[in-house]
Order: structure tokens, then sequence, then C-alpha cells
């Protein structure tokens, strides 16, 4: 069974940082991507970043510059740097991993809260 536990989320001032961390149980090498996914209230959930196996990254349009996706292997966690944070970044931060067969684990997010 696959857990991801999001943490790193709060309240900070725009213009500020937060570096969210997800932490997944075993080697995050099993997954084929893991992605940062964010859902503002009243607001469909969007993709933020994404880093597959292989390392390559992809960031929506909205973040491109301003937020950055790693990880850590050894430590079986990916994170979400966050820089330059704007009011309408405030959003629930999910952490998804597919599998190499294709099967999706989700954590249970964690909240960013920016304020203006």
């Amino acid at each position: 069974q696959v857990q991801l536990v999001e943490s790193g989320g709060g309240l900070v001032q725009a213009g500020g940082s937060l570096r969210l961390s997800c932490a997944a149980s075993g080697s995050i090498f099993r997954f084929n991507a893991m992605s940062w996914y964010r859902q503002a209230p009243g607001k469909q959930r969007e993709l933020v970043a994404t880093i597959t196996r292989l390392g390559v990254t992809v960031y929506a349009d909205s973040v491109k510059g301003r937020f950055t996706i790693s990880r850590n292997s050894a430590e079986n966690t990916v994170f979400l740097q966050m820089n330059s944070l704007k009011s309408e970044d405030t959003a629930d931060y999910c952490c998804k991993a597919v599998t190499l067969a294709g099967m999706e684990y989700w954590g249970k997010g964690t909240l960013v809260t920016v304020s203006s």
C-alpha cells in the first residue's frame, strides 16, 4: 500500500516562500511520475508541477519561474519550492504518484494560505 504524506503548508505573506514536502512510503522510483496539484476554494483542481522517473519536470504556466519541483530519493520525498507567492496561490496542495502500471495514489493535502 502506497502512502503519501504532505507537509510544509501554512500562512505566508505575498512575496514569501514555502517548501512543501511529499513523503512516500518506500522508494519513489516505483513511480512513473509524481506531481503536485492544488485546489482553491470554489475552483477545479489543477496540476501545478510534475517530475518524472527520469527527472523531467513540467510546470503550469501560472507557476513557471516561481515554483520548483525536486526530489530526494534517499528520503523518498518530493518537494515543491514555492517562491514569490501570490494570493492566487492560496489552495490545498496535494501530492499524486503514478506507478509504472498506471495506479494513482494521492496524499491528503496541505493547506497554503497567502495573505496580500
